[in-house]
């Protein structure tokens, strides 16, 4: 064993050697990994497997086929008119059958997977979900498509967090299913771009407006005879969406700009209607007036809850005819406190869906939100205008 200074350096180079830890190990060790990695098959790319698959599916039944043909030419016993030689060729047939039975409904299980996996994430982009918080708001939302196997259909919604407000959208397209899916995608293309733009709510939903209209030219345009379009399942001018606008202050104030839509449900202890005012007709019959008024619904206080819906959940009948009651069963899911938008949806829609026994014959969407800021922020009002006395219940509720 050496002991000198000069000794240690080759001794600590020694041992290093021995547990393959120098440089020139390790650059040998990383050498051979490259070449054990070029040396190991790779896994065919999915372009490069494709062919390869729709090979397989078209190859494996011809080759049952070809089985079940050579026994009966070259098999001595297929030529036999025995009990038992029949018997022998129909278990053969049915085997054959079976196989290929087995093997194409793989085939179709695997196209409809990959075709509901497309469809699936083409419908989230679409209508994609929404965040659980934003700016002090907790959202949810469901949706109920009455094309089965869809998830989407002809209701549109949507909520932005801009610098005039949180902005949420609530429309409903004229027919339901798959068909309506692009003017969804026309109505909330310009609403994501137009909330963030506009400082006002009668501007974002001239935006609206526009983009349906240049929507339904370039339908028209598309559907004409002379470019070999299908005719149409409606003419152009019963097309229309119905759409309400709704803004959320920081200090809980709530603004409203409606088209023909469904007022929503303010949730304080019991399910009310926002308000009683008539709506503007649905955008697309008729241009919108050269006046837009925005209703000042009062404040979302912290604690309450909005549920925004489309005329799909109050349509809904059972068996007998009667109506979906809504509302009484929003105020009924709402004695459980806190209210959880989440667990809100879900019995609502259990309930929807007991209600008619069966999937709604027309799309039913529902979303909820509620105020978890802790307090409302004081107003500061007009000088010019005198303040007038608070009402002591008012007063009460506005502080608690």
């Amino acid at each position: 064993m050496i002991h000198t200074k000069a000794g240690a350096p080759r001794r600590t180079m020694f041992v290093a050697r021995l547990r393959g830890s120098g440089p020139r190990d390790r650059d040998r060790r990383r050498l051979a990994r490259l070449r054990a990695a070029r040396a190991v098959p790779r896994p065919l790319p999915r372009l490069e497997r494709k062919p390869f698959r729709r090979a397989l599916t078209l190859g494996l039944p011809t080759v049952w086929g070809a089985v079940a043909i050579t026994y009966k030419l070259t098999c001595p016993l297929a030529q036999q008119d025995g009990m038992g030689a029949r018997i022998v060729s129909s278990a053969v047939f049915f085997a054959v059958g079976t196989g290929l039975v087995v093997h194409l409904r793989r085939a179709f299980l695997r196209e409809l997977r990959q075709i509901r996996e497309v469809a699936g994430a083409a419908q989230n982009v679409l209508l994609r979900p929404l965040p659980p918080r934003t700016e002090g708001l907790a959202v949810a939302a469901g949706r109920l498509s009455a094309s089965r196997g869809a998830s989407v259909g002809g209701d549109l919604y949507e909520v932005a967090a801009t610098e005039y407000g949180v902005r949420v959208v609530m429309g409903d397209v004229r027919g339901h299913g798959i068909g309506a899916l692009a003017t969804v995608a026309a109505v909330l293309g310009s609403f994501r771009e137009a909330a963030h733009d506009e400082p006002e709510l009668p501007l974002v939903m001239r935006r609206l407006e526009r983009a349906l209209a240049r929507h339904l030219r370039e339908r028209s345009r598309a559907e004409h005879p002379a470019n070999g379009g299908a005719a149409p399942e409606a003419p152009l001018a019963e097309e229309f969406v119905t759409v309400l606008l709704l803004e959320i202050g920081q200090d809980g104030r709530l603004s409203a700009l409606n088209c023909g839509h469904p007022w929503p449900f303010l949730l304080s202890g019991q399910a009310r209607p926002l308000t009683d005012a008539d709506p503007l007709p649905p955008l697309g019959p008729f241009p919108l007036p050269a006046e837009l008024p925005v209703l000042h619904c009062g404040r979302l206080l912290p604690g309450e809850s909005l549920v925004l819906h489309t005329d799909g959940m109050e349509d809904a009948r059972d068996a007998a005819g009667e109506f979906f009651p809504l509302q009484a069963t929003l105020t009924e899911a709402a004695r459980v406190q806190p209210v959880s938008p989440q667990n809100l949806i879900r019995v609502v829609y259990a309930e929807l869906l007991r209600h008619t026994g069966r999937l709604p014959t027309d799309d039913a969407a529902l979303l909820v939100l509620r105020n978890d800021r802790k307090r409302v922020p004081a107003q500061h009002p007009d000088p010019e205008t005198p303040e007038p006395e608070p009402e002591p219940e008012r007063h009460a509720r506005t502080m608690s």
